[in-house]
């Protein structure tokens, strides 16, 4: 559709505003992460000022919902999933209801809603006790207050697991073609209509569990993104939003700044200039944009910053004749919102026995940053646990391959009780670091499949980035310039301290995650003869009972040449 002239002419001169014109608030975020408490360490902080905590993003809401009665609270994803304990530990109830009463009313899907599968999220959705766990709080879940969209989810009926379809009661909505939740919907507000649209990027499939997405297709963001935006014209809609789980990168602190760079740039240049606003996330940025005719904006991650959109909108025509945004910190300065807390510590007595347990100690802060040849401290004992595990029932496991990126948190401990001292860990602190409850397994891979998995790493997963790989009881050398598929310099792969043999078959041990394809290592799938063993956080409990003090070991096992 053609913009009028009249719209563009009002928008160019942003004349004042008059009866015609309804001012509209958009409070948006992004990459929730199921972080009720404030996170700790720089997580825990927007340039030097201590940010998040669910208690307090709820007042800062209600304080910018105040300035204006036409107000719509908006997410880009990844409202669950990598979680704290508080959350995790009932399958992140606690932040579905959390988020409803600080006012979410819509969002879309994120690659992590599907951590647990696309039953669990629909349940999230609609309510019932969980089908494992039941109502682990001995209360009833009714589900979420806000709406889930999903524009590009295509859902199968046909091809998901009959008896998680069953259970989950999803019906069709009308014929044909069906999406796990409505692509679009709108809202009317100060006598304006706003269609909003869900989107979530195309990769996620390789990045979740595949069996957890099985009879999903995640479709091109720009293709059904604009399909939908047409379904809204239609329907008399001039002013649009999409709410896309997909983002962009920069190198600046200001969560203002844009030099945004990464797949948003073309995103937002592929979808319809019908399309007013692109609400990002993904990336765990903040930035506020205009790209072309569109305003597109970030809030950072983890309950820290908020993003208020000012859009004024021609009552006549619908269409947006101005738009802007500020992201805005998420302070501790302020009163937390009380029936948040009472939803708090109605949980929290039942995590609070567990997450206290101590399971061990460290001689120092572990880190997850990796080094410019890949390795990080904390990745290469996480690594370390996992063979232990694996070992534990298969004596011939000879080596072990972890994702890096189901390392969630530095592994940071508590308190130290003396200056110089080891510090202590709880059990808390470890679900920080494994959110996922991973299961540990031992299969059989030849050596050229493991060579052929260690190339995955790069252009992983888009050309010149890498997704590294910790690994224990494996050795090599690699140089980032050479061709695609000649990374990995042959005779430096050293397995159990000896040369890699192609055609030798090793027990190898890894996640179900990676063993499934995850993270677009599809090698990992011709593993054969499989053992499983422990969760994740199961094997680096034991490992820490075992090593305490556990300590940075050499940074040895991964190097980079020139």
């Amino acid at each position: 559709m053609i913009r009028s002239s009249i719209a563009f002419l009002l928008l160019a001169a942003g004349c004042a505003r008059g009866p015609q014109v309804v001012d509209v608030q958009l409070l948006a975020f992004n990459d929730f992460h199921g972080t009720l408490d404030p996170a700790a360490g720089s997580n825990g902080r927007v340039q030097t000022t201590d940010a998040g905590g669910v208690e307090f993003f709820a007042t800062h809401l209600a304080r910018l919902k105040a300035s204006n009665p036409s107000t719509i609270v908006v997410s880009a994803g990844d409202n669950i999933g990598a979680s704290t304990l508080l959350s995790g530990m009932f399958h992140d109830e606690p932040t579905i209801e959390a988020l409803g009463d600080a006012g979410l009313q819509i969002s879309t899907v994120g690659n992590h809603e599907f951590d647990e599968g696309w039953a669990e999220l629909y349940r999230m959705q609609t309510g019932g006790c969980h089908p494992v766990d039941g109502c682990q709080d001995q209360t009833p879940f009714a589900g979420a207050t806000f709406e889930f969209l999903s524009a590009n989810v295509a859902f199968d009926p046909a091809r998901v697991d009959q008896q998680a379809l069953a259970r989950s009661g999803w019906t069709p909505r009308g014929n044909g073609p069906q999406t796990l939740f409505p692509g679009s919907t709108i809202r009317e507000i100060g006598g304006v209509k706003v269609g909003f649209i869900g989107l979530v990027l195309q990769d996620a499939a390789d990045i979740v569990s595949p069996a957890g997405v099985k009879g999903l297709t995640f479709q091109p963001a720009i293709e059904a993104g604009n399909a939908a935006a047409a379904g809204l014209i239609s329907q008399g809609v001039k002013a649009i939003v999409v709410l896309i789980h997909e983002g962009g990168r920069t190198d600046s602190d200001d969560p203002n700044a844009c030099d945004v760079r990464g797949p948003i740039v073309d995103i937002a240049s592929g979808l319809s200039n019908d399309i007013d606003v692109i609400v990002t996330g993904h990336t765990h940025h903040a930035y506020v944009c205009t790209m072309g005719t569109k305003l597109v904006t970030s809030a950072l991650s983890l309950g820290r910053v908020i993003t208020d959109i000012d859009l004024a909108i021609d009552r006549r025509s619908g269409e947006v004749v101005s738009k802007r945004a500020r992201n805005e910190i998420v302070t501790r300065d302020v009163p937390k919102r009380t029936t948040v807390t009472a939803l708090l510590d109605h949980y929290r007595p039942w995590s609070a026995t567990v997450a206290a347990r101590p399971v061990g100690t460290i001689s120092s802060e572990l880190r997850r940053q990796r080094a410019t040849d890949g390795e990080s401290v904390l990745g290469g004992i996480v690594a370390d646990a996992y063979l232990e595990a694996g070992r534990a029932v298969d004596a011939a496991a000879i080596a072990a391959l972890a994702n890096s990126g189901g390392i969630r948190a530095d592994l940071i401990g508590q308190p130290q009780a003396q200056p110089g001292g080891p510090r202590q860990v709880l059990y808390a602190d470890v679900f920080d670091v494994l959110p996922f409850g991973d299961v540990i397994m031992v299969k059989t891979m030849n050596g050229d499949g493991i060579l052929r998995w260690l190339e995955q790493q790069f252009d992983n997963p888009e050309p010149a980035s890498d997704r590294m790989l910790q690994v224990s009881g494996i050795t090599y050398r690699y140089t980032r310039a050479n061709p695609a598929g000649q990374r990995i310099e042959r005779a430096s792969v050293r397995i159990g301290g000896r040369a890699l043999v192609p055609a030798q078959r090793y027990r190898v041990v890894s996640t179900d995650f990676l063993w499934n394809g995850g993270d677009a290592f599809t090698v990992a799938q011709e593993g054969t003869d499989p053992v499983a063993t422990v969760t994740d956080i199961d094997a680096f409990v034991a490992y820490l009972a075992r090593h305490s003090p556990a300590g940075p070991g050499r940074q040895d096992r991964i190097t980079r040449l020139p």
